[in-house]
């Protein structure tokens, strides 16, 4: 049975356009649009608080790329977690997410290295996709190897990690250990039920799936692996950890992925919690829901950095 808690909280995100007098959660795809959006991102990243004293946020260059390690000093140096932010591929930054990276360096105890990728409109597929590849063989170029390196991300961010791998795999790199996804966007077609099922219940504002799979995708194929990797040759990636809200439009992407990357022989773990929301474990100790599967997550995330 779902918490009273989770109810409540998520309940009042749902409706939180009525707070700000307005009828409808819509997704404004003008430019003033999407720069409020970016603004109200890293506005609301503040919100959560300030970082906890022995948290280290070390900033950092790849190539003309900004990026910054987030480590705890009882954290084992030589692991690390490549995380990949979302924000639908048109907003968020590691400074937005920072409060979310911390839940996963805490409770997995592995540092993460989160990176500043371009964002669509003004840099379509594939910039995104290239810049995570910059990041994965920056890691291997300071002397990570790939058995000590975990992948997660949140959203789009899990979507475009998919991707990572797909692409890593697809260049006959070397994959990381393991990744972890939450409500990983994972294909622009937008063909799942829950798109439409889920429309009423989601948190994600009304029409920003179909907006920005535009912006992100630009003039490439959305049946394009890299850009949606459902239609991706799924066969050799590593052990994934999927977690999703039963109340998302995000829901059936994770669902037939899931379902895809097992007939291949893939080791997949799906969280699915009903009456949750897209991301619901960021949540973190909010309520009961989210804090099970945050430590599931962790747990997922510390047994395969610590296999070999």
């Amino acid at each position: 049975m779902q918490s009273l808690k989770s109810k409540i909280i998520l309940g009042l995100l749902v409706h939180r356009n009525l707070f700000r007098f307005q009828l409808n959660n819509v997704f404004d795809p003008s430019p003033e649009g999407i720069k409020k959006l970016r603004e109200q991102t890293e506005k609301g990243g503040k919100m959560f608080g300030k970082l906890p004293e022995d948290v280290e946020v070390k900033p950092i260059t790849i190539g003309k790329m900004y990026a910054e390690w987030m480590s705890l000093p009882s954290n084992n140096r030589q692991k690390a977690m490549l995380y990949f932010h979302g924000g639908m591929y048109v907003t968020g930054s590691p400074q937005s997410h920072r409060q979310h990276v911390y839940k996963f360096v805490k409770g997995s105890s592995v540092n993460a290295l989160v990176f500043d990728y371009q964002l669509a409109p003004e840099h379509p597929f594939p910039a995104a996709l290239d810049d995570s590849l910059s990041a994965y063989s920056y890691l291997l170029e300071e002397g990570f190897s790939p058995s000590d390196v975990v992948f997660a991300g949140d959203s789009a961010g899990a979507g475009l990690c998919l991707a990572t791998l797909l692409a890593i795999k697809d260049k006959g790199i070397a994959l990381p250990a393991a990744a972890a996804v939450l409500s990983p966007w994972i294909d622009l077609m937008l063909t799942g039920k829950s798109y439409k099922a889920n429309a009423n219940k989601c948190l994600s504002p009304k029409g920003s799936a179909e907006n920005a799979s535009e912006f992100y995708a630009g003039e490439t194929d959305k049946r394009n692996p890299f850009v949606s990797p459902l239609y991706g040759d799924l066969k050799g990636l590593p052990p994934l950890h999927i977690s999703a809200g039963g109340n998302e439009i995000l829901l059936d992407d994770s669902i037939q992925f899931a379902q895809k990357a097992r007939s291949v022989g893939v080791e997949v773990t799906l969280r699915v919690e009903n009456g949750m929301c897209h991301c619901y474990p960021a949540f973190g100790n909010f309520f009961r829901e989210s804090r099970l599967a945050l430590d599931e997550i962790c747990n997922f995330l510390k047994f395969h950095v610590n296999k070999m």
